[in-house]
């Protein structure tokens, strides 16, 4: 149910140099190759450095060096280098489609005369699943900053590099406070497209009900979209019994006892690869295993408290994932049925981190969901 394990560190990571299949018999096909070169390097700088902080991240925790308090913010930041380097494009074993290469390349995506001058808001915030952080989002901020829109990716309570206690969690308030902080900070009039994928859909189904004047669009990515008065637990436990990769990847962790309900759900790290990511490039999945942190329990049991005058305001839209294996087809047929979405849009061959699987996909449905005109009162 897009939970997480306990982060482990490899002894070390290695890229690779494969020799370039691309054949070049003119001077511009030498001038796109010198520009699809410039943006593998982006896509496995971009990696790497992720990379690099989760590992840095995990050490700080095993030598509990880790600072009480951190000055961030609550975006990802990829600082660019003065002196590139080539880096190579790492490979996937799992088959993948032609028109989504793993090579960031925008253009071919949305049309050249893409223009968003007039929009109601080009201001996305990205609000990740549970047991991942901000860092997965790194294709998506980088394709939606390419194309001039203005994106956040937030880390939320106990999440990616935050340092709160996963296990301290008690409601779902408490876990989404750095969203709400976001959005509590917007100047009067702005508003933004929150985007929330897995358990991160209930997220900003609560966060929809307390600011809905300060939310234009709300598009959910393979994710829990509940109705009032229902929890996530009680979305998930509709599949109950159907779904064997869950139950083979779950473990419960109990810091209270075991007399006490749990504090928080972690993934068998041996599962999670066909569990989450059974579409996903090698090199994502290796991301995942040192990044993704427990998630916490008390929130996926709370139920939800929504409005037709704040929540159902807000225009909601719904991203489904063809080969999910967390939130299978049937379970997101039954939600969007259950609560239907103004539109619907599904990413063939696409596991359950589309972000990883099908980004350049995802990004044109992102794009063309934030071209939509407002409506007329």
């Amino acid at each position: 149910m897009g939970n997480s394990w306990a982060c482990f560190t490899p002894k070390g990571v290695t890229f690779t140099k494969k020799p370039s299949k691309r054949l070049t018999n003119s001077s511009s096909t030498k001038r796109t190759k010198k520009k699809d070169e410039k943006l593998e390097f982006d896509d496995a700088l971009i990696h790497q450095q992720a990379l690099a902080a989760a590992l840095l991240f995990h050490q700080h925790q095993q030598n509990g060096s880790l600072p009480l308090n951190l000055n961030r913010s609550t975006s990802v930041v990829y600082p660019s280098t003065a002196a590139p380097k080539k880096l190579p494009k790492s490979s996937s074993s799992r088959q993948r489609s032609r028109t989504d290469h793993s090579l960031i390349q925008p253009l071919q995506l949305v049309n050249k005369d893409l223009n968003i001058d007039g929009l109601e808001t080009i201001h996305f915030v990205l609000v990740h699943g549970g047991g991942f952080g901000a860092w997965c989002w790194y294709k998506t901020i980088t394709l939606l900053e390419e194309s001039g829109y203005r994106v956040d990716a937030v880390d939320l309570a106990g999440s990616g590099i935050h340092t709160f206690d996963t296990n301290s969690i008690m409601s779902l308030a408490q876990y989404v406070k750095p969203l709400t902080d976001i959005l509590e900070k917007l100047g009067d009039g702005e508003k933004v497209i929150l985007v929330g994928h897995d358990f991160g859909g209930a997220c900003i189904s609560y966060v929809m009900e307390l600011f809905p004047s300060k939310i234009s669009k709300a598009i959910f990515i393979a994710a829990a979209m509940l109705s009032s008065g229902q929890s996530s637990l009680d979305m998930f436990s509709q599949q109950t019994g159907s779904n064997d990769l869950m139950h083979q990847a779950q473990i419960f962790l109990y810091t209270n006892g075991k007399d006490q309900p749990p504090t928080a759900i972690d993934l068998d790290k041996e599962s999670v690869k066909e569990f989450l990511f059974n579409q996903s490039p090698a090199k994502d999945v290796a991301l995942s295993l040192v990044s993704m942190r427990p998630i916490p329990f008390a929130p996926v049991i709370e139920k939800l408290s929504l409005s037709d005058v704040n929540y159902g305001s807000v225009r909601r839209f719904y991203i489904g994932t063809h080969e999910d294996c967390a939130i299978p087809v049937a379970l997101q047929e039954n939600m969007i049925n259950t609560n239907p979405p103004e539109q619907v849009f599904w990413l063939k061959g696409s596991d359950h981190a589309p972000f990883f699987s099908r980004p350049q996909s995802l990004h044109k449905i992102l794009v063309e969901i934030s071209q939509i005109p407002p409506k007329q009162a």
